[in-house]
């Protein structure tokens, strides 16, 4: 692949069509707007270099022209090869002046060299969705590691990723887990993925939920929402789950909870979200009806034994766009959707802009936040600071234009005391 020095994308003559998408966006994220429009008089992110490993969407877009508000010198790679909207990618090549390194559909190969690409730029702060920058500079460029001041961490795969490497004392510079954010989690997880999951999997068959069985494999925010809104559709629900304190939540919210090995035989449709691999695996493709539907709205494609599929059928063709029809060696098919990659960005356009406004202030936030506290940050994983995550709500909220309560000096002297009994 002939790499170019600034950018590889798909066509920059696209650029035209992505920045109508990227405006409409724009107008359904006034909380990022807001920051934008601070960032652009004080100027936090002066000069600084920061690289980022996210979806490459209408919203990234205007969270890269909010941190180049900011001062920031921007690159952005893509986190998933499916996720990339390469119109937007050419839009803010062209329009914004940010390098991009992301094609729809890339390979393996392709991913790393952009990931190699991102981290060529020498950023000071990274961004990732997935920890894929993160990972990299830890394996392959330690010694590049030492001039991170700090990073941001997107999505609860990567959050749980990262964790784990501060518990083992591998963390080489801080990180604040974006995922763990109130207006975050609380919200992307659940009425964005929700939702757009829904989305996605209606877009790539056409079908009717009504009637069906829908098997939601892990009950944390992402799976919540999709279980509540299948619900909504007129479908039965199945959860599955290996933590007892959700699986019993999800009974208590009405569900059926049972292992997957059960599941398998009643489903017509299958959504992983767990985050971890091999979640539906060969046997369970045995049980399943003619004509099962599976994807995953997870992370990265590992939920789904794809290759035990693949091996255990005869034939594979493709019905429509992003379903593939694997016909097993009994004659049966399991379809599945969007090659194991997130379905909600592979057939569809991801979370809707209003909800990821907040998921993205709280990026520019973080960025913020790094600059002006690094030399007290320690090596570990940090959750956003209080004060942000609330200052992101009052800001959703004024620009909904919903007002709230506050307390009186009698009420907040109650709360304070110990003294005041029943």
């Amino acid at each position: 692949m002939k790499r170019k020095t600034e950018f590889d994308i798909k066509n920059i003559r696209l650029a035209n069509q992505g920045k109508n998408k990227i405006e409409w966006a724009e107008k359904q994220m006034d909380v990022l707007r807001l920051i934008k429009k601070r960032f652009l008089k004080e100027q936090p992110l002066k000069n600084l270099k920061i690289s980022a490993c996210l979806h490459v969407t209408t919203e990234t877009a205007n969270l890269m022209n909010t941190l180049k508000a900011g001062g920031a010198d921007v690159v952005l790679c893509a986190s998933n090869p499916l996720s990339t909207q390469d119109d937007t990618a050419a839009s803010i090549v062209r329009h914004f002046r940010i390098p991009v390194y992301a094609i729809c559909g890339e390979d393996r190969k392709t991913y790393y060299q952009h990931l190699k690409a991102a981290l060529d730029h020498k950023p000071r702060i990274t961004m990732d969705d997935g920890a894929d920058l993160v990972s990299e500079l830890h394996s392959k460029r330690k010694k590049q590691s030492k001039e991170i001041l700090g990073s941001s961490e997107e999505t609860t795969t990567g959050v749980i990723r990262l964790r784990s490497m501060e518990k083992k004392g591998i963390l080489k510079f801080p990180i604040i887990a974006v995922n763990d954010a109130q207006t975050k989690h609380l919200f992307d997880n659940y009425y964005g993925t929700g939702q757009s999951t829904i989305d996605g999997i209606l877009r790539a068959t056409n079908i009717l939920f009504a009637g069906k069985t829908v098997v939601v494999a892990g009950y944390g925010n992402c799976g919540k929402g999709v279980a509540l809104r299948a619900k909504g559709l007129g479908a039965q629900v199945i959860v599955t789950e290996v933590n007892p304190v959700r699986a019993l939540q999800a009974a208590m919210d009405g569900y059926e909870v049972t292992t997957m090995e059960k599941a398998s035989l009643k489903g017509d449709i299958f959504v992983t979200l767990t985050g971890d691999i091999s979640v539906i695996r060969k046997e369970h493709f045995l049980k399943m009806k003619e004509g099962a539907i599976v994807c995953n709205s997870g992370h990265f494609d590992v939920e789904i034994d794809i290759k035990d599929l693949a091996k255990m059928s005869k034939e594979k063709v493709i019905p429509r766009p992003f379903v593939e029809a694997f016909m097993l060696k009994d004659g049966k098919k399991v379809n599945l959707l969007g090659e194991g990659r997130l379905i909600n960005l592979a057939a569809a356009e991801g979370h809707p802009a209003s909800v990821m406004d907040m998921s993205f202030a709280n990026q520019a936030l973080a960025a913020e936040y790094i600059v002006k506290h690094h030399k007290e940050l320690k090596k570990k994983v940090y959750v956003v600071p209080e004060e942000i995550d609330v200052e992101i709500a009052k800001l959703k909220l004024r620009t909904m234009g919903i007002a709230i309560d506050k307390l009186t000096p009698k009420q907040q002297k109650y709360l304070a005391s110990w003294k005041s009994g029943t």
